[in-house]
């Protein structure tokens, strides 16, 4: 092979365009790398609110565990509001996800719909039709329009 160099000419008009848009391109290009600089900020930001979120359910849950070792034959009246509090700390992790447009799948159909569900199990039952819903394992969600997991479903099959 051999090497053969290339002579690019321009003539003056086609310079003079060239000249005028290299100070537009970088004025383009600082403009694109301030506005990256601004979404990578906002992306940290974003980042560290949910995780100072995360991190309030988990001192949640860790004060209760700590209450429960400390105490190993809790009073009638704490286990009386143990689900109330276990449910407070659940809907705070709901809030949170909810705040990100991650919500629960909510099912309405008694048959599965496989884009929404996984079926993890099947159980011999008599008195509902085949492939109907019997149990929901695990709680799907959604992130925005998009399947996040799945709802994780027993059915029921004949014998």
């Amino acid at each position: 092979m051999s090497k053969t160099k290339k002579n690019y000419i321009l003539n003056q008009e086609k310079r003079k365009l060239l000249l005028q848009k290299i100070p537009a391109l970088q004025k383009q290009n600082v403009l694109l790398e301030q506005s990256l600089r601004e979404q990578q900020t906002q992306s940290a930001a974003s980042s560290e609110e949910l995780f100072l979120e995360l991190l309030e359910v988990g001192d949640a849950l860790e004060t209760l565990l700590e209450y429960l070792e400390s105490n190993s034959e809790p009073s009638s009246e704490l286990l009386r509001r143990l689900p109330r509090n276990i449910g407070a700390v659940h809907r705070k992790l709901l809030n949170v996800l909810k705040k990100r447009q991650v919500s629960p799948i909510e099912l309405e159909e008694t048959q599965p719909d496989f884009n929404l569900c996984r079926v993890v199990d099947r159980e011999i039952r008599t008195d509902v039709p085949e492939k109907t819903i019997t149990k929901i394992v695990r709680r799907g969600f959604r992130l925005g329009g998009e399947t996040l997991r799945p709802v994780e479903v027993i059915t029921s099959k004949l014998e």
